[in-house]
């Protein structure tokens, strides 16, 4: 008689064993954040680790463009974060344990959002552990408020606060007020805008990065036509290819230490959103694990 166990599909990222992708035995840990307390448009993102966990159960392992499985390095899709804080910047607090936990035993790192503002807790972490840390951000919105609605923790300030630890790098921005197209110019803080073409400047934005590199995603640098599913579905973003291209030359050229993949917001988009997300946070494994920086 069949083992009825067998018949369960873990609830884990493409479903892997959680037997043989332990802690002990993988090399990623992919931390879900469930957290959006300070949304401002359209909310959900709570609801984006589990879709993107849900979607990744219908990929393949074998990842052609790399020749190989990703997961064979061990993924251990961690439980939960508590997101019972009682605000934004407790919750990065929180944030920046949890991934001290998992760094000071050897793993990389990718969480899952959740929203933005939660990656000033990771970079936090980071900056601690590299002196050299650098700080690539796609994001269609600049984020680089100081405050928003009374909030130095609000998901519009999340490049504001990761370059309290790092210098950032944003790619794929397209929206900002004229407070922070200034402070940008002042500060030097390299933003490469995307406008009618594609970003193609690639030597550029490796060129800014430091040998230890963060990458923060916010989903909504990619394109709503194929990525509706997010807080702020600002037009004319990028394309998949388009952002696969740079991420892949960071990996090759530079050390990525950490990553996450954030405001998934589900209930906006259609289910390519969710599998969208999961594609891409299979593909940062892959280049941070198989590419050599």
């Amino acid at each position: 008689m069949a083992n009825p166990d067998q018949s369960i599909t873990p609830n884990t990222f493409l479903a892997l064993d959680p037997n043989e992708h332990s802690l002990a035995s993988s090399r990623v840990v992919l931390l879900p954040a469930p957290y959006d307390a300070t949304t401002s448009y359209k909310h959900g993102a709570r609801h984006g680790p589990a879709a993107i966990i849900a979607a990744s159960v219908e990929m393949e392992d074998f990842d052609p463009e790399l020749a190989c499985e990703p997961m064979a390095v061990g993924i251990h899709t961690a439980p939960e974060l508590d997101t019972n804080a009682a605000d934004p910047e407790e919750m990065a607090s929180r944030v920046s344990e949890a991934i001290a936990f998992y760094t000071e035993r050897g793993k990389l790192v990718g969480m899952l959002g959740g929203e933005h503002s939660l990656s000033a807790g990771a970079v936090r972490t980071m900056a601690n552990s590299y002196v050299d840390l650098s700080v690539l951000v796609f994001d269609a919105q600049a984020d680089l408020r100081d405050q928003y609605q009374g909030m130095a923790y609000s998901h519009a300030c999340a490049s504001r606060r990761m370059l309290d630890y790092a210098p950032v790098t944003l790619v794929g921005v397209r929206s900002m007020t004229g407070e922070e197209k200034s402070f940008a110019s002042e500060q030097k803080i390299a933003m490469f805008e995307r406008s009618a073409e594609p970003i193609t400047d690639i030597e550029a934005i490796v060129g800014r990065l430091s040998d230890h590199v963060y990458v923060s995603f916010d989903l909504d640098a990619f394109d709503p036509s194929f990525m509706a599913g997010v807080g702020t579905p600002e037009p004319g973003g990028m394309g998949w290819w388009e952002a696969l291209r740079i991420l892949r030359a960071v990996a090759e050229h530079k050390t990525i230490v950490g990553f996450d993949v954030m405001e998934l917001a589900p209930a906006e988009g259609p289910e390519a959103s969710a599998y969208t997300a999961a594609k891409l946070t299979y593909k940062m494994i892959g280049y941070a694990t198989q590419l050599g920086g």
